[in-house]
């Protein structure tokens, strides 16, 4: 430790002139950071500027282009072409699907029993509940199997008033037989 044998003006002369040094080294400091802010948001402004400049160039560029009369006519084609492909989505959406009700009535059908005709109109009734009417005529082997096959069709819930003429149960074994029902 060194002992500060100088006069108490003198120390505070001293402390002064530290101070004021400290105070002009952090004003330099703070200047230096404030110049360097300030070049900082200038050269963000100009790069913003440019950015906005370049854009406007695009917008008008596609304002211009927008208004070429072979755009036009491009935008009025693809404008029917889009109102054409929404009514052919919205008919084939209408159309009735035959390849479901084919595929339940074939798993519908028990062993041994074989369709011999299948005739599925597509329609619909005045309240739009139908879709299509199914007239079926095959051949199984007897009865049971052929009220089996009545079963599974009452119990696919698309299969309504299922109708089997009385006709069809009067033999007992080898029957030929006909059904009819509608799909909704």
């Amino acid at each position: 430790m060194m002992i500060n044998l100088l006069p108490p003006q003198q120390k505070e002369a001293l402390k002064k002139e530290e101070d004021f040094r400290l105070v002009l080294i952090l004003g330099f400091l703070l200047l230096v950071f404030l110049t360097c802010l300030s070049l900082i948001l200038f050269a963000l402004n100009v790069y913003l500027a440019g950015e906005v400049e370049v854009q406007e160039i695009l917008f008008e560029q596609r304002e211009a282009e927008l208004k070429n009369p072979q755009m036009q006519t491009l935008q009025k084609n693809l404008l029917s072409l889009n109102k054409i492909l929404i009514q052919l989505d919205s008919f084939y959406q209408s159309q009735f699907d035959s390849t479901d009700v084919l595929e339940k009535i074939s798993n519908a059908l028990p062993f041994g029993t074989r369709l011999t005709n299948l005739s599925l109109i597509s329609e619909t009734d005045k309240e739009l509940t139908w879709r299509a009417t199914c007239n079926l005529s095959g051949f199984s082997p007897n009865r049971t199997i052929l009220l089996k096959f009545k079963e599974n069709l009452e119990r696919e819930e698309n299969f309504q008033e299922i109708y089997f003429p009385p006709t069809n149960w009067v033999q007992p074994e080898n029957i030929n037989f006909l059904v009819k029902f509608k799909v909704k």
